[in-house]
């Protein structure tokens, strides 16, 4: 498998270069590609159509998201292999192509987003206020208010958001940078937050020497959700970035503006929050169409 390795890690050093790969997608493609390798006896490289063809028969019993997943994989490692002149042919189109419905995003309803802050802003009113009632409610406000993945979050510099600018600058997916709306709510909850956080610390969020990771954020998230009585397979950190796009887009945001906050490569990708605002959509035809005017009888 020696000349297969490396070529997979001059292709994920390619990709990571030159495409902005993330590192969670250069380790998924690493996976898969060294895997190839070892059913095809380290001849991945090599490999003819049939033996492309043969390897994604064995995929068979694999869910959907999964086969689509590899076969993007290996298909980019050989168009890849044949943009370098290390390969006259693409076997890749052996590989099967199942067609992946995206699923609906999860979101929270208005009502849902209500409780869950009134059950914070009833900690933080309590006699027994901790520091970390104010932490929560300072994450709670960031995730809904601004829409930030989970480690973009957790990972936040101590000063990323300044009191006085409403706005902070993101470095997300592939090290692309982007500009990301700050509430007055949020900056007041942050700043409150930042009376606990040690001077020392390089996070805003710190746990031991480092930060607190997606999995204790996602911990916060349900506990306050499940005392807020929202099911927890109803609630995540990623159901209130869901939540963010929704309710801008019910209130009348623009599509290629969400999807700028979002931080969103593609905005098909946007689009896909268009499900949940059909209703308002189709009123919004029916009610300001210029040639709704039109039909309406003349006194």
């Amino acid at each position: 498998m020696s000349g297969d390795l490396a070529l997979i890690e001059r292709f994920l050093e390619m990709m990571a270069a030159q495409a902005g790969a993330a590192r969670n997608t250069i380790n998924a493609y690493r996976s898969d590609l060294l895997l190839a390798s070892g059913a095809l006896g380290g001849k991945l490289a090599q490999a003819d159509a049939a033996a492309v063809a043969r390897l994604g028969e064995e995929w068979a019993s694999f869910a959907r998201a999964t086969v689509a997943r590899k076969s993007a994989a290996i298909r980019r490692f050989y168009a890849f292999l044949l943009e370098e002149g290390l390969r006259a042919d693409d076997p890749g189109q052996a590989l099967p192509k199942p067609g992946i419905r995206r699923a609906l995003p999860k979101t929270l309803s208005h009502g849902d987003v209500e409780r869950l802050f009134s059950t914070a802003a009833a900690r933080l009113a309590g006699k027994s206020k901790l520091p970390a009632d104010v932490r929560n409610a300072a994450l709670l406000e960031l995730l809904y208010g601004s829409g930030l993945r989970a480690t973009e979050l957790v990972s936040l510099p101590r000063n990323a958001v300044h009191p006085d600018r409403p706005f902070l600058i993101l470095r997300g997916k592939g090290g692309k940078e982007r500009l990301v709306p700050i509430s007055d709510r949020a900056r007041a909850a942050v700043a409150a937050w930042r009376d606990h956080v040690d001077g020392g610390s390089p996070y805003l969020f710190p746990s031991g020497k480092s930060h607190i990771s997606r999995v204790r954020l996602f911990q916060i998230v349900r506990a306050i959700g499940a005392e807020a009585g929202i099911p927890p397979d109803r609630i995540s950190p990623h159901v209130l970035r869901h939540a963010f796009a929704t309710h801008l887009l019910e209130g009348g945001a623009d599509l290629r503006a969400l999807q700028a906050m979002l931080g969103h490569a593609d905005i098909a990708t946007t689009e896909i929050y268009t499900h949940v605002d059909r209703a308002r959509l189709i009123a919004l035809v029916n009610e300001r169409h210029p040639l709704v005017d039109a039909d309406k009888p003349r006194a």
